[in-house]
């Protein structure tokens, strides 16, 4: 193992918002899933359960979550609490930041509500990609683990996808719109869609790629004890 080659896919990583339409084989998808396996679940319980769509399939889902969008979203209701009801920096001045410096790479003036709303519109195009993934996990599963065990998941979705030269988008987006999830895809009631991503090869040149996100250093996280 190249130590340098896992550090440096941490640093890689990106939340990619334009995609190339080049296809990706399924082979590739199940590459991606399968590496990702590997990540750690409470007594190796692996909650996490994976739907892919591509082609036609997409196609159809995107344009039903597009006319829901553009409807207002009447109707559609998320079925857990994603955000916090009451926001408080520093979280709410990180969340300002990324959505500024976004919108500026975009060209959307502070304000112009029906631009951002295009822009969001564009999760329920899979940003351009040519697959979207949809996690479920089982609704008997009512603890915490199996969502801290999705999560890790996800992560490493996103660290094997760029691995075999992919890159992706998590979206939270489509939770919203969960009913139409499983209308498509043929989900049953018994698995919480709990979010979405993104799936294929990088349009390097798009303007929404160019955002650079900024962490926090060590200092303003961590605390040593004996060490």
């Amino acid at each position: 193992m190249n130590e340098l080659d896992v550090i440096a896919a941490l640093h890689a990583r990106r939340s990619i918002r334009s995609f190339l339409s080049d296809p990706v084989d399924r082979r590739l998808v199940e590459a991606v899933l399968a590496d990702s396996a590997r990540s750690p679940s409470a007594s190796n319980t692996q909650p996490w359960k994976v739907h892919v769509c591509a082609g036609e399939a997409r196609d159809r889902l995107s344009r039903a979550f597009l006319e829901a969008h553009e409807a207002g979203g009447e109707g559609h209701a998320e079925e857990y609490t994603y955000y916090p009801t009451q926001w408080q920096d520093p979280y709410l001045a990180r969340r300002r930041k990324v959505g500024k410096d976004l919108y500026g790479l975009l060209g959307i003036a502070k304000g112009d509500s029906e631009a951002m709303a295009r822009q969001y519109g564009r999760n329920y195009e899979f940003f351009g990609a040519p697959v979207g993934l949809f996690f479920t996990l089982d609704r008997a599963l009512d603890g915490q683990a199996a969502w801290l065990d999705l999560g890790m998941y996800l992560h490493g979705v996103m660290l094997a996808a760029l691995g075999h030269g992919l890159a992706t988008c998590p979206q939270q987006a489509f939770a919203r719109y969960h009913r139409i999830v499983r209308e498509h895809l043929g989900i049953a009631a018994s698995e919480i869609v709990v979010c979405g991503m993104a799936l294929g090869y990088p349009d390097a040149d798009a303007p929404a790629n160019q955002l650079s996100t900024e962490r926090e250093p060590v200092s303003g996280f961590a605390r040593f004890h004996g060490l």
